[in-house]
C-alpha cells in the first residue's frame, strides 16, 4: 500500500464572537464540540437555538450531556431546526413516528450504522442532520466516530479535484434497504425496528460528489459507502476504483473525532459535511437510541 503524507491541516476561520449563552468546548482541530447551559428538553429561546445552530455550523458535530427527554422533547427540540424525516424503512414509535428507536440487544451481532456513512443520501433532499440520544448504554464501548468531510475534500489532490469537480455520484437505498440489504436481512419482521411488509420500492437519486454546503459555502466530499453505487456515467465496476480511494480517504484520523456516551447524551451532526460510524466493540450489552432527523435541502 502506498503511504501518503498529507498536509499540516488547518481549521477553518472560525467566527470568534464570544456565546452569550451557551459554554463550548471544541472536541479536536478538525470538528467537534460539547455545550454545555442548554436543558434542550425545554422550550428553548430563539437566541439560545440560534447558538446552538451557530456552533453545529462551526463544529459540524455538537454534543450534549446529563440531558433528559421524553420522545415528546426530543421531537420539540428538532422541529426547533426543520422539518422531521420520517423513516421509509425503520420503524419509528407509535406515538411519535418521527422518533427512530435504535436498539442493540445482548443476543444481536449486527449492529445499526456500524459502516462509515452519511444519512439516507439516497434522497433528494437528504438530512440537514441528525440528532442522537442515548437511553441505554453498554459499560464499555459503543462509542462513535464522526468524520469532517469539509477536511476531506480539502486534501484531495488537485488532480482529483479536477477530475470529478462538477459530477454526480448515484445513491441508492438498496444497499442498506433493499430486499437483500443489509438492515433488510437482518431486522424484517421485527417489532422493534423494521416495518413491517416493507414493500416500498428502492429509492435513487443522483447527488454531487462535491457538495457546497448550503449555509457556510464550503465545499464537502459526498459520497459514502452505504448508498453511493456508482459514478453516474460509469459503470458500478469502473467506479469502484474511484468510490473505493474517495472512501479511503474521506475518513482518515486526521478529520475525525470520537464520542464516549454516557445515558442522557445527545449528538447532533451536520450530515451535509460529516460521516459517522457506530463501533461495534460491545457483544452481549445492550444500547438504546433514540433519533429524529431533520430534512434538508437539495444539495448542489
Amino acid at each position: 500500500m502506498d503511504i501518503v503524507y498529507r498536509e499540516n491541516i488547518s481549521m477553518a476561520p472560525r467566527d470568534t464572537a464570544p456565546y452569550r449563552h451557551l459554554m463550548v468546548k471544541p472536541m479536536t482541530g478538525g470538528l467537534g464540540a460539547t455545550l454545555f447551559g442548554a436543558d434542550i428538553s425545554q422550550n428553548l429561546a430563539d437566541d439560545v437555538i440560534a447558538e446552538i445552530r451557530r456552533a453545529l455550523l462551526e463544529f459540524q458535530v455538537i454534543f450534549f450531556r446529563d440531558q433528559d427527554l421524553t420522545p415528546k422533547q426530543h421531537r420539540d427540540f428538532g422541529k426547533r431546526f426543520g422539518e422531521l424525516h420520517v423513516h421509509e424503512y425503520v420503524k419509528g414509535l407509535d406515538d411519535y413516528p418521527e422518533v427512530m428507536r435504535i436498539i442493540k440487544t445482548e443476543a444481536d451481532t449486527y449492529n445499526f450504522g456500524g459502516t462509515w456513512h452519511s444519512d439516507v443520501t439516497y434522497h433528494e433532499t437528504p438530512p440537514l442532520g441528525s440528532i442522537l440520544y442515548a437511553l441505554e448504554v453498554p459499560e464499555v464501548g459503543g462509542d462513535t466516530l464522526f468524520a469532517s468531510q469539509y477536511l476531506a475534500y480539502e486534501t484531495l489532490s488537485d488532480g482529483m479535484k479536477d477530475l470529478l469537480g462538477g459530477r454526480t455520484a448515484t445513491h441508492s437505498s438498496e444497499p442498506i434497504y433493499g430486499k437483500s440489504g443489509a438492515f433488510n436481512m437482518r431486522y424484517q419482521g421485527s417489532k422493534t425496528m423494521a416495518k413491517p411488509k416493507n414493500d416500498i420500492p428502492v429509492i435513487m437519486t443522483e447527488q454531487p460528489i462535491f457538495r457546497t454546503h448550503p449555509e457556510t459555502g464550503r465545499k464537502a466530499l459526498y459520497v459514502n459507502g452505504n448508498f453511493t453505487v456508482r459514478v453516474a456515467g460509469l459503470s458500478e465496476a469502473d467506479s469502484a476504483p474511484i468510490l473505493q480511494r474517495l472512501y479511503q480517504h474521506c475518513t482518515a484520523p486526521d478529520f475525525c473525532c470520537r464520542f464516549r456516551w454516557e445515558k442522557g447524551s445527545v449528538a447532533f451532526w451536520d450530515n451535509r459535511c460529516v460521516q459517522h460510524y457506530a463501533v461495534n466493540d460491545y457483544a452481549g450489552q445492550r444500547r438504546m437510541m433514540h433519533r429524529v432527523t431533520v430534512i434538508g435541502d437539495r444539495p448542489f
